[in-house]
């Protein structure tokens, strides 16, 4: 795809040469293999290695995702706004049946754990007590009655958290409900 023609006809045109970098008279590019850059984080990245797979969400596109390689992570950080980011680079591949523009703004996610087919509750729902999690757990409908009950959690996504023990998928919960159809097939 033809991304510019900065030259209008009738202008000059020069060589590249040692001295002169020469006339751009057209920027092209092969919008099927995209770079994605971004930051992250001084806390993250100790924990983001090369390699590992990346979803990428591009808003312009009405969120849609692709799936991304993390290719590069710049071993000096630079200071933004008080914070340390370092830069990550990853390739993306776009189909060719989706018109991407150079210079979309883009959301990057990289899973650092994940679990499948667990039971996960709202992590909303969970209150924290030093080492203890727990939830209040209906125990009857009229009048409404609930009872405090510790679970054992483990990953969370930030909205879900998983429950290893202590619940099972036909407890209700105040101030959340456990779907058994929305179980949690990744974490």
């Amino acid at each position: 795809m033809i991304l510019n023609i900065p030259v209008k006809v009738g202008n000059s045109v020069i060589q590249s040469n040692n001295f002169n970098e020469g006339t751009t008279i057209a920027t092209v590019a092969d919008m099927s293999d995209m770079l994605f850059v971004g930051k992250v984080d001084e806390t993250e990245v100790g924990q983001i290695k090369e390699n590992m797979p990346i979803k990428l969400t591009i808003g312009a596109l009405n969120d849609r995702s692709f799936d991304a390689r993390l290719e590069y992570i710049s071993p000096k950080g630079t200071e933004e706004s008080g914070a340390i980011l370092f830069e990550i680079k990853a390739a993306a591949k776009i189909s060719e049946d989706i018109f991407v523009r150079a210079g979309y703004s883009a959301n990057a996610e990289i899973v650092l754990q994940s679990v499948k087919d667990v039971l996960a509750i709202p992590e909303s729902s969970v209150e924290f007590s030093g080492d203890t999690s727990f939830v209040y757990v209906l125990t009857n409908e009229e009048p409404q009655q609930f009872e405090k009950k510790s679970i054992q959690i483990g990953l969370s996504d930030g909205i879900y958290i998983e429950v290893k023990e202590g619940l099972d998928a036909d407890s209700r919960l105040r101030g959340a409900a456990i779907d058994p159809k929305a179980k949690k097939t990744a974490l």
